[in-house]
């Protein structure tokens, strides 16, 4: 594979496209588009292969959790498989708002959380998305204030927040509390521990401000309240069997899937070959990653708070599906999910088949396969 782009020049750009961005994110119904490529290209592949659709309509978050997609976009190597295809990207805050966006077709693959996904895949039956990828495992941490809580027993009687009701930290947290032997009220948050959702944009304000004592989130808010004084108090990994829970899968539209499977497997080979290069040149990537966020938020994170971010994340293409099963069962257990059917949420076959042609083990899908 020949060397991705340098984010230098990328970089550069960023301060002039800043403008156009904020036009887009208040233009676009689904989330934020990101810049098209101005050639005029036919839709032929990286292996000289005419792919059958001219677009594909990429979504992801501009968090370091998506670190596959940031980086993919950003030098390129997605694009580089799919030839002339061009990649329309779009941004998201939220997992619901993604799963509406590949629901209404604005969307077509996206990088996102495993509880959205469970609850997409079960709120239409089993219609209407495919998780075909994993891309990320851990980053998720309990950071307090030091001031007031000492041990994880201390926690009763406190302020933690979430990011969202429901979320997959929401679901994890209070998964914990119930094991802790401790009441919550799911919907309110309310019991011997309160859980306060709070959007991952405004926790660390919030903490700063004292109105929380602490916060059950992703990265890179968890690294961003450990700038503020706060002390991480457990990693979740620690709480999983070989320290390894998805925290981002890809998943593509039924549709998508059925109509334009060269077109998702050239993505596929795309993602994996920037997993392979992630791996491999980790500073770099960091660089990458940090110089896509600061294109698409405007702010660039301190070394502060990214490097211990991104060490705490691990990408991967294994999509961890036990642990998505586990996922699941910890939302029923708290009363945020009827038992879901998930049998035929995974295809991994078009993953299989590109892992296979690289000499790299295949993937499980823990009997959740499509049959």
């Amino acid at each position: 594979m020949s060397a991705p782009r340098t984010t230098v020049r990328r970089s550069i750009a960023a301060a002039a496209a800043l403008p156009l961005l904020a036009v887009a994110l208040t233009a676009c119904g689904y989330g934020s588009e990101a810049k098209d490529d101005d050639a005029e290209k036919s839709n032929v592949s990286a292996d000289g292969k005419k792919l059958s659709a001219d677009t594909v309509k990429i979504g992801y978050f501009p968090n370091l959790t998506h670190a596959t997609a940031l980086v993919g976009i950003q030098e390129g190597l997605i694009a580089k498989e799919l030839g002339g295809t061009t990649v329309k990207p779009s941004t998201f805050n939220a997992g619901p708002s993604e799963i509406e966006a590949l629901n209404a077709g604005s969307i077509d693959i996206g990088f996102i959380g495993p509880s959205p996904s469970i609850n997409g895949f079960t709120k239409s039956q089993g219609k209407n998305l495919r998780i075909v990828s994993g891309s990320a495992s851990g980053g998720v941490k309990l950071v307090v204030n030091p001031k007031k809580i000492k041990t994880l027993d201390d926690l009763k009687g406190k302020k933690i927040a979430t990011p969202q009701l429901g979320n997959t930290q929401d679901v994890a947290f209070l998964n914990w509390i119930s094991e802790k032997g401790w009441k919550v009220d799911a919907q309110s948050g309310k019991g011997d521990v309160s859980v306060v959702r709070s959007d991952n944009k405004v926790t660390p304000d919030a903490y700063k401000s004292g109105s929380l004592d602490g916060a059950w989130v992703p990265e890179p808010t968890a690294s961003k309240l450990v700038a503020e004084g706060g002390k991480v108090l457990l990693d979740e990994s620690s709480l999983w069997p070989d320290d390894k829970f998805v925290i981002t899968n890809i998943i593509v539209s039924q549709k998508f899937l059925t109509e334009h499977p060269d077109v998702v497997e050239a993505v596929l080979r795309g993602t994996v070959n920037t997993n392979k290069w992630i791996n491999a040149n980790p500073d770099e990537a960091k660089a990458s990653a940090n110089a896509a966020l600061e294109e698409l938020s405007g702010k660039a994170l301190p070394a502060e708070v990214l490097d211990p971010a991104w060490e705490s994340i691990q990408i991967t293409d294994d999509p961890l599906a036990a642990t998505l099963q586990s996922q699941a069962d910890h939302a029923v257990k708290a009363g945020l999910l009827e038992k879901p059917d998930l049998n035929g949420i995974y295809d991994l076959k078009p993953l299989n088949k590109i892992l296979g042609a690289a000499g790299q083990p295949e993937v499980a899908d823990a009997g959740l396969g499509v049959k």
